[in-house]
């Protein structure tokens, strides 16, 4: 048996077939019901979602990507970042967990031969989840990769370390960025279970606590030459995979923002006290907290709106990937990742700041929706959205080729 063919999927029951875009909506509202009320116990205890996970996995949901033509449903961007968004409204760490899945799969549909494609996208309609193994520590910027592809002898050896490892530790696969012989980037989709990688669950940080972002170790792992699809080319010509990953690390923002958002109309209608001045009964009276409470409804759908609107452009650019398409595509993204991670972040404070003091007690932990916030929108300054947004339209500048975008 090949090393290509030893994966081998989950013993789960059989994963559900998703139709079509409608159907992936209410299942994805439907999940979103049940791992909504455990999920502050969740992140309060770090409790792994193992169990939700293979809920979720099951649900047929991680398979929405795969083309018809593979057998998928093949859902639109526009579809893809409403369920995402619907999952992360939940519990954004469950919500953020598939993001690389998905992401893997876009490489494998734009870079991968058509065996590759028929052969993973199989795993994933069968169940599997792929996790990712892209971030380093100690590079000279986030994008510098040192983890190597050798051939030694007749076969591929992967060697390196890998932190920022979201979902790796409940990985079936682990796609891996790693530097052939030649120096150009590769993507090793390796078995998780594969003799010499370990995945150490080290993530210590205060927000998306149960996203298992820890490290990976790769010594002397053996790869088949099929596990392994270009990737640097997806970038030195025009394609969906910059804007792609974006877009879902947007629709992750707009469910946290919009978690807290929901929370803080709750809290203000039911525990929350008017201020003194204010010469009202209930909080929900208060002229000023109405007026904070209408700036977030307005920019909450605003950035709901430019997310579906990236979506739209996103879909453009799949169906014809030349080059202005995907920068409209990309700017596109970026303007709603701009408005994402503020409102994210401005949900999750404001929430705390309405509650009043009883906002601030642990056993409510409504402090998790800043902390979420806060964590995620460090994935790449936004500040940077800015400038290639402007660029564009100012100086009619086409924005980088690259992931992080």
């Amino acid at each position: 048996m090949s090393l290509a063919q030893s994966f081998q999927p989950a013993t789960a029951p059989a994963t559900a077939l998703i139709r079509d875009d409608a159907d992936a909506l209410a299942v994805a509202r439907d999940l979103a019901g049940q791992f909504r009320s455990d999920a502050s116990q969740r992140d309060r205890e770090r409790r792994l979602p193992h169990e939700e996970l293979e809920v979720f996995s099951r649900s047929g949901l991680w398979g929405i990507v795969v083309p018809r033509e593979y057998g998928g449903a093949g859902v639109s961007r526009v579809t893809l970042a409403q369920v995402v968004a619907i999952i992360s409204a939940a519990d954004s760490s469950l919500g953020q967990i598939p993001q690389n899945h998905f992401y893997a799969l876009e490489v494998l549909r734009v870079n991968g031969t058509d065996a590759q494609k028929r052969r993973l996208y199989a795993e994933v309609l069968e169940g599997a989840r792929f996790g990712n193994a892209l971030a380093e520590f100690g590079t000279r910027t986030a994008s510098d990769r040192t983890t190597r592809l050798s051939r030694q002898g007749d076969g591929l050896r992967v060697d390196g370390r890998k932190f920022y490892a979201t979902g790796a530790l409940y990985a079936q696969r682990i796609p891996t960025s790693v530097i052939d012989d030649d120096g150009v980037q590769q993507f090793a989709y390796i078995p998780r279970q594969a003799p010499g990688v370990q995945v150490i669950d080290d993530w210590s940080g205060f927000g998306q606590r149960t996203t298992g972002s820890g490290t990976v170790l790769f010594d002397g792992v053996a790869v088949a030459d099929d596990d392994v699809v270009p990737f640097q080319s997806a970038f030195e010509r025009p394609t969906t995979v910059g804007p792609f990953a974006q877009i879902l690390h947007a629709a992750i923002d707009v469910g946290i923002a919009r978690a807290a958002y929901e929370d803080a109309l709750v809290f203000i209608r039911e525990r929350s006290r008017p201020w003194v001045d204010a010469g009202v009964e209930k909080a929900a009276d208060d002229p000023l907290a109405i007026h904070e409470v209408g700036r977030l409804s307005i920019r909450l759908h605003a950035a709901e709106a430019l997310l579906e609107r990236a979506g739209q452009y996103l879909d453009a650019a799949t169906e014809a990937p030349d080059a202005e398409r995907v920068a409209a595509a990309s700017i596109a993204v970026a303007e709603a990742r701009a408005l994402t991670t503020e409102i994210a972040l401005s949900a999750g404070s404001k929430l705390l700041e309405l509650a009043g003091s009883r906002g601030c007690l642990a056993q409510d932990n409504l402090d998790r929706h800043w902390r979420n916030a806060r964590t995620h929108t460090l994935h790449d300054p936004v500040r940077w959205k800015y400038h290639a947004v402007g660029d564009y339209y100012l100086n009619d500048r086409l924005p980088p080729r690259r992931g992080t975008l």
